[in-house]
């Protein structure tokens, strides 16, 4: 099928090739053991094929008419460029009208030529990703070929219109697209094991688009198969088609981020605001996570960056199938994720905040001998509690986060703000610590009872150079009296009341 996607060593909805993220050794040689069996059946194919080919000159023109229109559309669309990661083409336009006009063995060589080309022209990319993609696709094309030609004798019949040659041709492309999908998905859980079928398999969108390129594929091999010079009337809807699709494909990759395939910041912020004016219209709650990698610093010094990348990933895989498919969640920059959780009130974003944290602790991701393990801290702010729009959100869950950090890590924080009822908005009382009441037990099993977290509040409201100031509350000790030397300014007219029976300070 598409070049970079079905017939690309990658996850369909990954960031990064399969080989990158090899988690165990055994696994590594798995993986290579079975790229290798596929590209020597490949070429075991063309062998046998070759030496039973009937040579027909017709058969070449055909297979070069159709490989140049495939060079036609690589070239008009070069320079859009290719987004990162898994891209898809209509490039199957050209592979199955080869399957099922031509003898296998066009079959076996028409993914070895564009892919060539695809490495000269568009990307240079590792070679053996290349050889492995032509395998793949010259393998269900080859299979599509026989099956066609099987119960199809003469393939011109597919041009007059009867109804058994285009039903097989409609098999024989089902079979191809099938077989392609197979292959790659079979590479992809060999590398990474914890892969669901889905991420590899369909979705709703590839599914469409996979149903338009075999039409695509048909009707091409029935134009062809009428006349050669209808090929210049078919290649430029397929041309233009391709641009929109790349073009879409593109803006998409625009708004994703390119390490871990979550939303960018810009792209979130814009999310995030959509989801906060659907819910002040419809009074629904909500509520706002930012999540931040405990002692990144140090995976990057000990293991190196790749390794340091390669957690992020696995970090945000694990958000992103933790999560409901309307959940926004982004990569805010660093090592910091933000999540918006449309609907979910104070129990539920604790308890989201909490499995999330617990799955990631368990995280195990491959450095050289080692695995790397690592640790969140969350901070948590709710809607109409301590804010109504996304910057006010933002702030409490960043102060939220920085008290969770304050505590020792690993942990879950929200502020909690209880303002006064009559006070006008400057005279409202600053957030004082308030610990959350202790949960009962918790519903999901994976979470122990110890891991539950005391989520507190930031404890003074913080001027531009100093940092936020930790007031425990203990009964077992006496409060301290307020020293106006060691407090923090609020501001150059706002220093805080004196507490009563302490002495008024002179204004400078």
């Amino acid at each position: 099928m598409a070049a970079t996607s079905h017939a690309s060593i990658q996850p369909r909805h990954g960031v990064s090739t399969l080989v990158g993220r090899w988690p165990l050794l055994g696994q590594r040689r798995a993986l290579v053991i079975y790229l290798a069996a596929m590209v020597a059946l490949d070429l075991v194919a063309i062998t046998v094929f070759a030496v039973t080919l009937d040579f027909r000159w017709p058969d070449v023109y055909t297979f070069a008419a159709l490989m140049g229109c495939g060079a036609v559309c690589i070239e008009a669309t070069r320079r859009l460029g290719v987004p990162a990661g898994v891209s898809r083409d209509l490039l199957s336009a050209w592979w199955l009208p080869v399957a099922l006009l031509l003898p296998p063995l066009y079959a076996l060589f028409a993914p070895i030529v564009l892919q060539a080309l695809l490495q000269v022209r568009v990307r240079a990319t590792v070679l053996y990703r290349r050889v492995t993609s032509a395998a793949a696709i010259g393998l269900a094309g080859c299979t599509a070929s026989v099956l066609f030609h099987r119960f199809v004798a003469e393939p011109g019949l597919l041009s007059q219109g009867s109804g058994p040659p285009i039903i097989f041709a409609v098999l024989a492309a089902v079979l191809f697209a099938l077989l392609n999908i197979a292959l790659i998905a079979i590479a992809a859980l060999t590398a990474e094991p914890d892969m669901g079928w889905r991420e590899v398999l369909w979705d709703k969108e590839s599914l469409l688009l996979d149903i338009v390129e075999l039409c695509l594929g048909i009707s091409v091999a029935i134009v062809c198969g009428l006349n050669l010079a209808l090929l210049l009337l078919a290649l430029p809807p397929v041309v233009l088609l391709q641009r929109s699709l790349l073009h879409a494909q593109l803006q998409a990759a625009a708004r994703t981020d390119a390490k871990t395939g979550l939303l960018n910041a810009a792209a979130w912020h814009r999310e995030a605001d959509m989801e906060i004016v659907r819910a002040r219209r419809t009074g629904a709650s909500l509520a706002l996570l930012i999540i931040d990698i405990d002692h990144f610093k140090r995976v990057n010094d000990a293991h190196g960056h790749l390794a340091g990348d390669q957690v992020l990933v696995g970090v945000a895989s694990t958000l992103r199938g933790q999560l409901r498919e309307y959940d926004v969640v982004g990569r805010f920059g660093g090592e910091e994720f933000v999540v918006l959780l449309p609907g979910a009130d104070a129990h539920e974003a604790r308890r989201v905040a909490e499995r999330l944290r617990t799955r990631i602790r368990h995280l195990a991701v491959p450095a050289d001998d080692t695995l790397i393990r690592v640790t969140v801290s969350t901070g948590v702010a709710l809607m109409y509690v301590h804010g109504d729009d996304l910057i006010e959100l933002l702030a409490a869950a960043d102060l939220a986060l920085y008290r969770a950090k304050e505590l020792g890590r690993d942990r879950v924080c929200v502020s909690v703000i209880q303002p006064q009822p009559g006070s006008p908005p400057d005279e409202q009382p600053h957030p004082e610590p308030h610990p959350l009441p202790e949960p009962g037990p918790h519903p999901h099993p994976e979470i122990p009872p110890q891991s539950q977290s005391q989520i507190q509040a930031p404890s003074l409201p913080l001027s531009p150079s100093s940092p936020p100031q930790a007031l425990p509350r203990s009964q077992s000790q006496p409060q301290h009296q307020f020293d106006p030397d060691s407090a923090p300014r609020l501001g150059p007219d706002l220093d805080p009341p004196p507490l009563p029976g302490s002495q008024p300070q002179p204004q400078p």
